[in-house]
């Protein structure tokens, strides 16, 4: 099989044609995410000859926001894990965390939350891969018709979109993640730009924190949604000391 010459984190190398940067930074798990050309990539980024390849860091700013947005995910694919008939909204990182916003049938309580808790350790246990697939509008639509909001921002990808609905669509590429279960089929799945870390086993600590109601994309026009806030950090004495400040 061929080989690609690369540049990784400064230095030349060359490696197999079917290589991905998960197995490049295989011996340093501190690295979830990566930049190839300069652009934020998946670990699981297909690479081609003359590519520079940097890895990122989850303790780094950039790295805090991939786990933080994947910890996002695991929560929305929690809350339709125990509450079924819930839509979704957008769940994007925050400053030392990350919401989503979602439209149930009735409001959540704590008593939800940890029950939401519970199932999103089985699902970071289970180890799954996100997964980039990359679709069209029309497809993308059809596949998401049960989802009114999703829907809703599709017709809006655009680049300069003026809230966070930017962490689900953009002006390039429309891309929908799998979530893959061990014999790699999809468990469940969610419009997103992505990126996100090579699977859910790489999210090391987290909380969530409390609910709030939320306005769709920000505005008093819109229905009035559910809001779940969560913090997530690369170890657990991390998320502990951060919970301390806020004592």
């Amino acid at each position: 099989m061929a080989n690609i010459s690369i540049v990784v984190d400064g230095k030349p190398q060359s490696v197999d044609s079917e290589s991905k940067p998960t197995q490049i930074f295989a011996d340093n798990p501190e690295i979830v995410v990566c930049k190839v050309n300069g652009d934020l990539k998946d670990l699981w980024t297909d690479l081609k000859d003359g590519d520079v390849v940097e890895g990122i860091s989850i303790e780094s700013p950039e790295g805090l926001a991939v786990l933080r947005h994947s910890t996002a995910h695991v929560l929305a694919q929690a809350v339709q894990e125990v509450f079924a008939d819930t839509k979704l909204g957008i769940g994007p990182p925050i400053t030392d965390g990350f919401y989503y916003d979602f439209d149930p049938q009735r409001p959540f309580n704590p008593d939800d939350l940890e029950k939401l808790e519970s199932t999103m350790r089985k699902i970071v246990k289970a180890g799954q891969r996100f997964k980039r697939r990359v679709t069209t509008e029309k497809d993308a639509l059809a596949e998401l018709a049960h989802e009114p909001y999703k829907c809703e921002l599709i017709g809006l990808k655009s680049s300069n979109a003026d809230d966070e609905s930017s962490v689900e669509v953009g002006a390039g590429e429309l891309t929908i993640y799998d979530n893959l279960g061990r014999d790699g089929q999809p468990v469940w799945s969610d419009l997103c730009r992505g990126p996100h870390l090579p699977s859910t086993k790489h999210i090391p600590a987290f909380k969530l924190m409390r609910t709030a109601a939320a306005y769709w994309r920000g505005s008093e026009k819109n229905p009035m949604l559910q809001r779940i806030y969560g913090t997530a950090w690369p170890s657990q004495e991390k998320l502990d000391g951060y919970l301390h400040l806020l004592e």
